[in-house]
């Protein structure tokens, strides 16, 4: 029998000086786990600025965000509305999707700074796109698919020492 853990033999994970991490996943169910180890290894606010082309996996590490929350409303990329909301059992997810962005001040309209001084889970897909509006300690995720196969190669950057090695959290 296969070893279903994202950190088994003959999946990638490497920790570098600069306070990144890459994991290479190979199904959404691995990324979901991914996810939530990640989060299951914090506590209090948490900004996650999430990086990658469509379908490279970012909504599907939301979602494994969102179980390890506890929430039990199916998350969707919030394209048009620009934010979905979701109450977990001691944190809020607040997952942002800036596809759509059209600048910094739309984003600044919609009560951004409000959201980032909750105590909750920030997790913004597209964040390039407000790259100048994010505070210094977010994580940075950037998802590469590996040519077409469900294979993601996950790289966590600007981690905090405390989470430089959350993959070890059970």
């Amino acid at each position: 029998m296969k070893d279903s853990s994202i950190f088994a033999p003959g999946n990638t994970m490497t920790n570098n000086k600069d306070t990144s991490i890459t994991v290479v996943t190979h199904s959404p169910s691995e990324t979901l786990q991914l996810a939530n180890r990640l989060v299951a290894s914090t506590q209090g606010a948490l900004v996650l600025a999430l990086h990658g082309e469509l379908g490279s996996g970012k909504t599907c590490f939301v979602q494994g965000i969102g179980q390890a929350m506890g929430i039990r409303d199916a998350i969707t990329s919030p394209t048009y509305t620009l934010v979905g909301e979701y109450k977990g059992s001691d944190r809020t997810l607040y997952h942002f999707d800036l596809y759509r962005l059209h600048d910094a001040d739309e984003l600044w309209a919609l009560g951004f700074e409000e959201y980032l001084n909750q105590n909750g889970v920030v997790a913004i897909e597209w964040a390039e796109r407000a790259e100048d509006t994010l505070p210094a300690n977010t994580i940075h995720v950037h998802f590469d698919v590996k040519d077409a196969t469900m294979e993601r190669c996950i790289r966590f950057s600007n981690l905090p020492p405390a989470l430089q090695r959350f993959d070890t959290v059970a």
